[in-house]
Parts: structure tokens; C-alpha cells; sequence
């Protein structure tokens, strides 16, 4: 009786001489490499339409909000400060916001969120 640990017996060489795997001539049936990478290929471009486009022409209309500043704008900042610019430090990349009168914050460009454009008065005030 065999101990149970006992390794099998290696295999015999064939008569003619060493072990040879048999030559695969049958090609892999199933789909081409094309057809498994479209769903991939259709996600990357939905991503792409639905996600990184619209945010990349949201950053456009910001920057040109940015660089479209000037004194006398009504902004809000990211901070939900509400507020009349009233100068411009270049140096620092920032806007000089007056929220009260006499009271004044510097805020960096980039926290400008909103420009109120006011509507100009009616012509006919209400009676």
C-alpha cells in the first residue's frame, strides 16, 4: 500500500524521444478583438461627450468671466459673498469687493463664481 504523501510516477517518454506538445493548428473560435473592445470603446466615448466635454466648455465661459471683470460689476464669490467690484490687485490675481458700504474684501479672481448683470430700469416706473 501507497503512502498517501506519495508523488505519482513521472510519465514515460514516448519510444521515439522526448515529450512534444501536439502542434495547435485549430484556431480559438469567438469574437474578434474589435467586437470585445466596442462596449469599452462606446463608454470611453459617452464618458467622454456626457462628462469632459461640457466641463471643458464650462472652464472656457469662466475664464472669459474672469477676464471680462471689470469695476462695477455686481458679483458673488464662491464663498457666497454678495458685492460691487471696486479695484483690481494684478499682482496678486485678485478683485477688491466693497459687500457693504465702507467695508472691503480682496478676494482672488477665481472665487468670482457669478456676474449680476442688473437689468436696466423700466421705462415706465409703476405708478
Amino acid at each position: 500500500m501507497a503512502h498517501p504523501t506519495a508523488l505519482p510516477p513521472a510519465p514515460s517518454a514516448p519510444p521515439g524521444g522526448a515529450l512534444v506538445a501536439p502542434a495547435v493548428t485549430e484556431r480559438a473560435s469567438g469574437p474578434s478583438m474589435l467586437v470585445s473592445l466596442a462596449p469599452i470603446l462606446v463608454v470611453i466615448g459617452v464618458f467622454y461627450f456626457l462628462v469632459i466635454r461640457p466641463q471643458q466648455q464650462q472652464q472656457k465661459e469662466t475664464e472669459k468671466m474672469h477676464a471680462g471683470l471689470k469695476r462695477g460689476d455686481r458679483v458673488i464669490t464662491s464663498g457666497g459673498l454678495h458685492g460691487t467690484i471696486t479695484d483690481f490687485k494684478e499682482a496678486e490675481k485678485a478683485v477688491v469687493i466693497e459687500v457693504a458700504p465702507g467695508v472691503k474684501v480682496t478676494v482672488t479672481r477665481a472665487s468670482v463664481t457669478t456676474v449680476r448683470r442688473e437689468a436696466s430700469p423700466p421705462v415706465h416706473p409703476p405708478k
